[in-house]
């Protein structure tokens, strides 16, 4: 099959992975797309590449041999397809993409998941019915895990990011009192997380795609299980470019931190505590991968906790 993957991916796996592993799989990209079509059943339609598309995988637009209208999704073993499915099955539709039925996908990696119009997120509305919706969406996530399932804990994928953002302190001693404020509150909230939910982990505006089934469907959850603040911290920090180049920035960041707290019934100060994790986490990550205008845009709004 003949098809150039988006430019966006190119970019995106080359500051994830590094370019030499982004190549390696970019190169591999045409059979294991091939593998994935054979395996998703037979007679399925390839219409084309979804563009620009995501950051973490290929999606290929296709038709099912009833002509259901479907989304193939074929990410690097890296970005963990297998946790993804695992959560989608367990939502089941429920406020997120729906998993479709392809039992020979799980050997490669691949979803065949509904179609969802992937042009049209909630960073499409105003920033007030954005968040209204974002807040309705994601409540609906936050279920018990299943029984004896695969996801880490919050406790855990902090625990591996605080390297990072020791070494990045350690590298710009002017960024060491951010880090130690937001080790320290990730360190008091780990000792009293209150709930084990099932947390999409990366969920945000852009993650929030218009449906037929349903207004509104969350896609890419990056699943792991702990507290609902920690899941909404992400959100908090939306649109940050916004906010960065307005004046009453500081004032409308916290104001969010409250409204979001308030309105999903989450204890305001774990939401302001993880809030000042995720965003130093992010822009210390961001410096580290050559990112440095979203680096110093995160570590400036991180600053305003």
């Amino acid at each position: 099959m003949g098809f150039e993957p988006p430019q966006r991916l190119v970019r995106a796996l080359g500051e994830m992975y590094g370019d030499g592993a982004a190549a390696e799989w970019l190169d591999r990209l045409p059979t294991l797309t091939e593998q994935a079509i054979d395996a998703a059943g037979p007679d399925l339609t390839v219409e084309r590449v979804a563009a620009p598309g995501g950051r973490s995988a290929l999606v290929l637009l296709v038709r099912q041999a009833d002509g259901t209208p479907a989304a193939l999704k074929i990410a690097p073993p890296r970005a963990e397809p297998e946790q993804e499915r695992a959560a989608l099955a367990h939502w089941n539709g429920w406020g997120a993409v729906k998993l479709l039925d392809a039992p020979d996908l799980d050997v490669s990696g691949a979803l065949l998941l509904e179609r969802l119009h992937h042009e049209v997120s909630l960073r499409s509305l105003p920033e007030a019915k954005a968040l209204l919706e974002a807040a309705g969406t994601v409540r609906r996530l936050w279920v018990e895990p299943p029984a004896g399932h695969p996801f880490e804990t919050v406790a855990e994928r902090t625990g591996r990011q605080t390297e990072g953002m020791r070494a990045a302190a350690a590298a710009d001693p002017e960024l060491a009192p951010l880090v130690d404020a937001a080790l320290a509150a990730r360190t008091e909230l780990i000792e009293g997380s209150p709930e084990l939910l099932l947390l999409h982990g990366n969920f945000r505006q852009s993650k929030v795609l218009s449906g037929e089934r349903a207004p509104w469907l969350t896609v890419g959850p990056e699943p792991l299980v702990g507290e609902r603040a920690y899941d909404l911290a992400r959100l908090v920090r939306d649109r940050v470019e916004d906010l960065i180049a307005s004046p009453g920035g500081p004032v409308t960041a916290r104001r969010r931190v409250k409204k979001l707290a308030e309105s999903l019934e989450v204890e305001q100060a774990r939401l302001h505590g993880w809030t000042l994790f995720r965003a130093v986490e992010s822009g210390t990550r961001a410096l580290a991968e050559g990112r440095r205008q979203m680096g110093e845009v995160n570590l400036e709004f991180a600053g305003w906790l």
